[in-house]
């Protein structure tokens, strides 16, 4: 397994250490050290895109699985930040509905031997997603934390829309 993969897999690791983490107030410090695990397994989603990229060594793996850690990465934090009230139960299912429809497609392309690699947009919401959620952990402003994540909403709804335009015949000839 080469390190952009090995990364992915540390990233699906790290996401059960944080939501305990950051659900367990008995722990010191819980929240700060949940949004540095957070913030360094959202890293590591920059990083193993960058090695796999700079040292081409793209694989079929990393193209399913990293989407899939990013997914596991961002639905474990929302789920925490819904029991804890800070994000909206149609926010955390609206995303989780996005997901489940992209993997979807995606399970269906594999079926067809085509394998569907991140677009720019579903990047972006990835991107929008991590910020949102660190500042839901770290900031007390629920008025800039609620903007953030209403627009790492939207973000997700366009980009799920996109991702079923563009790949629109791999579903209908399913």
């Amino acid at each position: 397994m080469n390190t952009p993969n090995k990364l992915t897999v540390l990233r699906m690791v790290l996401v059960p250490i944080f939501m305990v983490v950051y659900m367990v107030e008995a722990i010191p410090y819980h929240t700060a050290i949940a949004a540095l695990i957070f913030v360094l397994a959202s890293i590591t989603d920059w990083l193993d895109g960058y090695l796999a990229r700079k040292n081409n060594i793209v694989t079929n793996f990393g193209k399913f699985m990293d989407p899939l850690a990013d997914k596991l990465l961002v639905t474990g934090a929302l789920l925490c930040l819904m029991e804890r009230d800070i994000v909206a139960y149609w926010v955390v299912m609206l995303i989780i509905a996005r997901e489940f429809i992209v993997s979807g497609l995606r399970l269906v392309a594999v079926t067809k031997g085509i394998v569907i690699a991140a677009g720019k947009l579903g990047k972006l919401k990835t991107v929008l997603q991590l910020i949102a959620v660190t500042a839901a952990i770290l900031l007390p402003w629920k008025f800039l934390v609620d903007i953030l994540i209403y627009i790492s909403a939207i973000m997700t709804l366009i980009s799920g829309l996109d991702y079923l335009i563009r790949n629109r015949k791999v579903f209908l000839d399913a």
